[in-house]
């Protein structure tokens, strides 16, 4: 069993896992004022929760988007588990031919999902993650990371418009009873679900267009759970999709 942890701009989700199963799928918000050893009790606490101690690790692994925090998660890991953790950037293998236009730019998460992606569903794919930002990734049926998009996030989407109309306040993410809103609480929580879930099946059409066939669509990310059964075409939830990815990695590195 390894910890798996992918660092978000907005939520850290951390994992344990092995071949078999993922023994948990948790979230921690994204602190960068935290210092390793407050990350530490965190990630201590996360485990004894789920009757996890340091002697149950074999090894841990860490992806990120948010290189202030990769430090301190990584001294944190250190602390909890007594191991150095396998950080994926540069150098560590993936299997993923990525085909862009710089490979080293595309985001670890989006690498990490993809992997998972490519062994566990057919090819072509489109990889949906739904956290700070909405992004879709995709590979074509040779499994070819070949591109994606970046859209904002719901929630930054939803946040931007709150504090940019003087009337409108925040809201909570449940689904409305219908699409056409009868007061301003339901035409936002229209908007912004039906709405995203419009936008997601356009750019899946599109894309599959542009493949010139139909795709697997996986998805993924905190927010995903909201949106996509609005969605009309199918899309597969897996939540863990990230850990399993790391995984993965971590394998091939050994």
């Amino acid at each position: 069993m390894i910890l798996a942890i992918d660092i978000g701009n907005t939520n850290i989700v951390i994992g344990c896992i092995d071949e078999n199963k993922t023994y948990f799928v948790e979230r921690l918000r994204t602190d960068s004022s935290k210092t390793a050893l407050e990350y530490a009790l965190d990630l201590k606490n996360v485990l004894e929760l789920y009757g996890i101690t340091r002697e149950d690790l074999n090894g841990s692994i860490v992806a990120s988007v948010v290189p202030p925090v990769s430090t301190t998660i990584r001294q944190a890991m250190e602390k909890v588990t007594g191991q150095k953790p396998l950080m994926v950037g540069p150098g560590v293998r993936t299997g993923l031919n990525i085909k862009v236009d710089n490979p080293a730019s595309v985001g670890a998460d989006l690498i990490v999902a993809a992997v998972a992606a490519v062994r566990d569903y057919p090819a072509p794919l489109i990889i949906i993650d739904m956290g700070t930002a909405t992004t879709m990734t995709v590979v074509d049926r040779n499994g070819n990371y070949i591109g994606g998009v970046i859209i904002p996030g719901l929630q930054v989407a939803l946040d931007s418009l709150v504090n940019r109309a003087a009337q409108l306040t925040k809201i909570s993410l449940d689904v409305p009873s219908q699409v056409i809103g009868r007061n301003t609480l339901n035409c936002m929580q229209s908007g912004s679900l039906y709405g995203t879930a419009a936008m997601i099946d356009g750019m899946i059409d599109r894309m599959e267009a542009e493949l010139g066939e139909t795709a697997t669509v996986v998805a993924t990310g905190g927010l995903a759970r909201f949106v996509m059964p609005l969605c009309n075409h199918q899309i597969q939830m897996d939540d863990g999709l990230l850990l399993k990815g790391l995984w993965i990695i971590y394998q091939k590195n050994q």
